[in-house]
């Protein structure tokens, strides 16, 4: 799953995306209103953190504009704790959810799963498939007697994008765009590389290959 956070504060922004880096996700980092406005508008995000007070472009135009142009990308806005007008004219303006600064990592992380959860087809609030269940905070499988599975940072990711995304048919390239950040170098010839590793913990008939298409996942038990 791949994150946008528009925030000028670079210390604030810098702890952001190394606190959501090491929850599993891919992140991408913007310091200002013009290149966030743009990056939201031009990448496929799964969910974006948007500041309000931002330089070059206010976050409030930054959000109607991607509003007005379709972009329905899941977006938690910050505040500061006392603005509860910017939190009203924010919800107005097509926000999802808002938090107001300062805030614990822990709570910001969790309204972001909220987000996830509500955006994505599979809305279960635990991401299962056969007898495995992904714990989405130990980055780990775990079946039914309590075994452990270890996975790669970019296993993580994919299987969690699967599971949030079952039964539909992706290219190596739409995966690699939610995969990987934007610094990243996106092989998506690589993708199968870690499709045959899931292949191998899940079973050969739980990703389908679509020839000239991409790959399906399947989320029926």
């Amino acid at each position: 799953m791949r994150l946008l956070i528009v925030e000028d504060d670079d210390a604030l922004g810098q702890g952001l995306r190394s606190h959501l880096a090491s929850q599993g996700y891919a992140v991408d980092l913007a310091t200002n209103g013009i290149d966030g406005a743009h990056l939201g508008a031009t990448e496929p995000y799964d969910a974006v953190v948007l500041d309000l007070g931002l330089p070059g472009k206010p976050g409030l135009a930054v959000l109607r504009d991607w509003r007005a142009a379709g972009n329905r990308v899941p977006v938690l806005v910050l505040t500061a704790r006392d603005g509860w007008a910017e939190r009203v004219e924010g919800l107005q303006a097509g926000a999802d959810d808002y938090l107001g600064k300062p805030f614990h990592m822990e709570e910001l992380v969790a309204r972001i799963q909220a987000l996830l959860r509500r955006a994505a087809p599979a809305q279960a609030p635990q991401l299962q498939v056969g007898k495995w269940r992904l714990d989405e905070g130990r980055q780990r499988l775990v079946d039914a007697d309590g075994r452990e599975q270890t996975l790669t940072a970019t296993e993580f990711r994919l299987l969690r994008y699967f599971m949030r995304h079952p039964d539909v048919v992706h290219s190596k390239s739409h995966l690699a765009e939610h995969v990987y950040d934007f610094d990243a170098e996106r092989d998506s010839n690589v993708i199968e590389v870690y499709v045959c590793r899931l292949r191998i913990l899940l079973g050969n008939e739980r990703i389908e290959t679509r020839r000239g298409q991409g790959y399906l996942f399947r989320g029926q038990s």
